[in-house]
């Protein structure tokens, strides 16, 4: 098979849980535990993070990642979902997995898996610690595909777990209150593991403290530890960090949202060195600044072009959304137009109620079986006084946006991964 041929042989044995949402979730680790021993238990060939949380665990685990390669260490990445090309998910030091690696693994193991009828996340899952254990890397950080608790990447035994927040996102799975996401979410806490928390409320922390008591974790809180103490913007955008430890810490990612991943990491990182991780001064200073070029890390307040401005962003539910809001009234331009679409199970009311009135927008829809369609998001948004044209596809919606817009306005594509990802397939193809 060819590398496309064996991504249409993926994607339709086990549906994409992107593209068609609910019914490619399997609940419980059974395929999982069956895929691991099979490959020999390859997650215990190389230490491991596991980071979860609603929003955020993808900036941290990258720039995690970016830190520990500039600390020398040969870093896995696996994250989820990827925007352009699968390959995304899996990577080793910033490069990810080959296709003739991709290609290999289904053709050698199809026999073993098919049977499983597993979901493709679970192969997915499969194929990156098989791929970490071959590539003899020396740690991996390891994102949570959905919740945590029966989230397959569940199976690692980490030497630290971190969980960057809770807010309301697949309700459907992990439960209709901030607790009982929590208590999805607070699944991978491990016995004795340090555990690190980004942010709480008063309904999640009980939650945590709770799971962590049970299984004699010692947990942290970085909204208690606050090892950053300031956040200001330089001309180029970067953040310019002050903490307890560092002067003048740039963060390459812009974000108001990384503020708040940033306190989080800074708490997390003296962990790792108690674990023994050797990360200096420079290490870390290099991975903040340089965390896309190290780890490919696309989508997180990403400028892709001037006059007009043109930004991008992932963040698709409320707790998201409401940072980039804010983000955008910080903003400097004459009129700001958006272009937004999203998928089905995400709380659209709640993301239209938070959204400027005075933007022109652009209504559309992802190249995915989940996404909204554009007349219904136009239908929506106009009862919270939301005023635009629908168009087709992110494509097309851009083209009007960048035609309409002047030099000195903002345009503004989001409100789903997948609109971005469309984005960037076919308006900003990465090279």
């Amino acid at each position: 098979m060819t590398y496309q041929e064996t991504l249409t042989y993926l994607y339709n044995s086990a549906p994409l849980f992107q593209h068609v949402g609910k019914a490619a979730y399997k609940e419980g680790l059974s395929n999982t535990l069956a895929l691991d021993e099979y490959f020999g238990h390859p997650h215990r060939k190389f230490r491991t993070t596991h980071v979860a949380g609603t929003n955020g665990k993808g900036s941290c685990s990258h720039t995690l990642a970016a830190i520990l390669q500039s600390a020398g260490y040969r870093v896995g990445l696996y994250t989820s979902p990827h925007l352009v090309d699968f390959r995304e998910r899996i990577r080793i030091n910033g490069v990810p997995i080959s296709q003739e690696f991709v290609i290999d693994f289904v053709e050698k193991h199809r026999s073993f898996f098919e049977p499983l009828h597993p979901s493709f996340f679970e192969l997915a899952t499969a194929m990156a610690f098989h791929y970490f254990a071959s590539q003899q890397v020396d740690v991996a950080v390891i994102e949570v595909g959905l919740g945590g608790r029966l989230d397959c990447t569940n199976i690692i035994h980490p030497d630290l777990c971190l969980i960057t927040n809770i807010s309301f996102d697949h309700i459907q799975f992990l439960g209709n209150t901030l607790a009982k996401i929590a208590g999805e979410k607070a699944g991978i806490i491990k016995p004795s593991v340090p555990v690190v928390i980004g942010e709480t409320t008063p309904e999640t922390k009980p939650v945590f403290q709770q799971k962590a008591a049970e299984v004699n974790a010692p947990i942290f809180f970085a909204e208690e530890e606050h090892p950053l103490l300031s956040a200001l913007h330089d001309e180029s955008g970067n953040y310019i960090y002050q903490t307890t430890r560092y002067h003048d810490l740039k963060g390459e990612l812009g974000g108001i949202c990384q503020e708040k991943n940033t306190n989080t990491l800074l708490t997390a990182l003296p962990l790792l060195e108690q674990q023994g991780y050797h990360i200096t001064e420079t290490d870390i200073r290099n991975g903040f600044a340089h965390v896309c070029e190290l780890t490919g890390l696309m989508g997180r307040w990403q400028k892709l072009s001037s006059h007009p401005t043109i930004v991008c962003d992932t963040g698709h539910n409320v707790g998201g959304i409401q940072y980039i809001v804010k983000q955008l009234s910080f903003q400097q331009y004459k009129q700001l137009h958006i272009v937004i679409g999203m998928v089905n199970d995400k709380d659209i009311s709640g993301v239209l109620a938070m959204l400027p009135k005075d933007a022109i927008y652009y209504f559309t829809q992802a190249s995915v079986q989940r996404a909204l369609p554009a007349g219904k998001v136009k239908e929506l948004a106009n009862s919270y006084g939301l005023s635009g044209n629908a168009y087709p596809d992110v494509k097309t919606a851009v083209e009007a946006a960048q035609k309409q817009a002047d030099a000195d306005d903002f345009i503004f594509v989001g409100g789903s991964s997948f609109i971005v990802a469309d984005l960037l397939s076919t308006c900003f193809p990465v090279e």
